[in-house]
C-alpha cells in the first residue's frame, strides 16, 4: 500500500485528484489517500444536481458543490468528516463495498469502536451511520472512497441537503439525525480528528513503516488542469437539464430510478436518467437507446431486451425498470 499525502481542503482538487490518480497512475500497489474538505455538497454522479441540495442554505453559507465521479446520493462534507479513497487494481467488474469497508470496520475496532458494514453500501455503528461509500471502476482498477462522519455538525448535514422524502417522508430532523452518527461520540479516550487520522493511516499500514508516494510537480499540474476544465465547470457540478413532460421514479434494490422524458406527437425526444444507484456503465448510452421511439410499452420492452439492465443497475429486473417508464 502507498499513501498519497494530500493536505488540500478543495473539493475541486480533492475529486480531480482521485480521477487523476486512477486514470494515470499505475500502482504497483494500492494508493491510500485520507483526505479532507471545507463545507461542500458532493453530488452522486448520476443525480439531478438542484433537486439534491438546499440551494438557499448552500449560497448562504457559501458552500462548495461538485459532483464526483461516483454513483450514490449527496453527501455533506465539512472539516469534522474524513474521507478515504482505496486505489487499485482488480481483475472483477462487479460492485464490491464489503471489501473495503471491512479494512475501515477492523480499524474502528483497534480503537475501541465496533462498527459494521450496514445494507447496500454503508458503514453503522448501532445501526446508525457514520459512513457512506461509493465505488467505480475503469480499466481494470477500483477506487473505493467514502466518508466518515467523525465530528461533524449534523444539522449541517441536515439542512445542506433537500431530504429526500422517499426515504424520510414526514421525519423532521430529530428523525433524520436519529439515522446518522459521530465515530467521536463512541472513543472511549477523546482524539481530535487529525490524531484519528494518523490512527487510522496506521492501522491501514498494520502498524508497518507507512510508505508515500510523491506526487511529481507534472502529476500536480495535470490534476490542477483537470480541476480546471472539470471539476470547476457548471457544465459539470450542475448540468443543463432539458425541460421534461413525463417524470416518474421508483426506488429498487439497486437505488433510487428517476427517468425524464420529453415526448411529442408520441415519440421520445429526449430522455434522462437520474438517480442515487451505481454504475460503471455510460448511462447516455441507455438514454439514447430510448429516443427516437413511440412511447409504446411494447416497443421499449422489445428495445430493451436487448440490453443486460444489471451492467447499469445491479439487482433490476426489465420489469421494474419499465415501471419507471410507464
Amino acid at each position: 500500500m502507498q499513501y498519497i499525502r494530500n493536505e488540500s481542503l478543495d473539493p475541486r482538487f480533492n475529486l480531480a485528484l482521485e480521477e487523476y490518480v486512477i486514470k494515470y497512475l499505475e500502482p504497483d500497489n494500492p494508493f491510500i489517500l485520507l483526505w479532507q474538505n471545507a463545507p461542500s455538497v458532493i453530488i452522486g454522479r448520476f443525480q439531478n444536481t438542484l433537486e439534491e441540495i438546499n440551494v438557499e442554505f448552500i449560497k448562504n453559507r457559501n458552500i462548495n458543490v461538485v459532483r464526483r465521479i461516483t454513483g450514490g446520493g449527496a453527501v455533506y462534507h465539512d472539516l469534522g468528516n474524513l474521507n478515504f479513497s482505496f486505489i487499485e487494481k482488480t481483475e472483477s467488474e462487479n460492485i464490491d463495498f464489503r471489501k473495503y469497508n471491512e479494512r475501515i470496520v477492523k480499524a474502528l475496532a483497534k480503537i475501541g469502536v465496533k462498527a459494521e458494514h450496514n445494507s447496500r453500501n454503508d458503514i453503522a455503528i448501532d445501526g446508525k451511520k457514520f459512513s457512506g461509500n461509493a465505488q467505480y471502476i475503469y480499466k481494470g482498477k477500483v477506487l473505493h472512497h467514502g466518508t466518515i462522519l467523525f465530528n461533524s455538525n449534523l444539522e449541517d448535514v441536515q439542512a445542506a441537503l433537500n431530504v429526500n422524502h422517499e426515504k424520510f417522508t414526514s421525519k423532521a430532523v430529530k428523525s433524520v439525525r436519529s439515522r446518522v452518527t459521530n465515530v467521536v461520540d463512541y472513543l472511549v479516550n477523546p482524539v481530535s480528528i487529525q490524531e484519528f487520522k494518523q490512527i487510522l493511516l496506521k492501522t491501514l499500514f498494520d502498524d508497518k513503516p507507512i510508505i508515500e508516494y510523491k506526487l511529481s510537480e507534472a502529476d500536480l499540474e495535470n490534476i490542477k488542469k483537470l480541476m480546471r476544465e472539470k471539476y470547476s465547470t457548471w457544465e459539470w457540478n450542475y448540468g443543463s437539464s432539458p425541460t421534461f413532460n413525463f417524470n416518474k421514479a421508483h426506488r429498487f434494490a439497486c437505488g433510487k430510478i428517476d427517468i425524464r422524458l420529453e415526448v411529442d406527437k408520441g415519440l421520445i425526444k429526449d430522455a434522462k436518467i437520474f438517480g442515487d444507484f451505481f454504475s460503471n456503465e455510460d448511462i447516455g448510452d441507455l438514454e439514447q437507446l430510448l429516443i427516437g421511439n413511440k412511447y409504446d410499452q411494447e416497443e421499449i420492452k422489445e428495445k430493451l431486451e436487448k440490453v443486460k439492465l444489471e451492467k447499469y443497475f445491479g439487482q433490476v429486473t426489465l420489469e421494474e425498470f419499465l415501471s419507471c417508464i410507464f
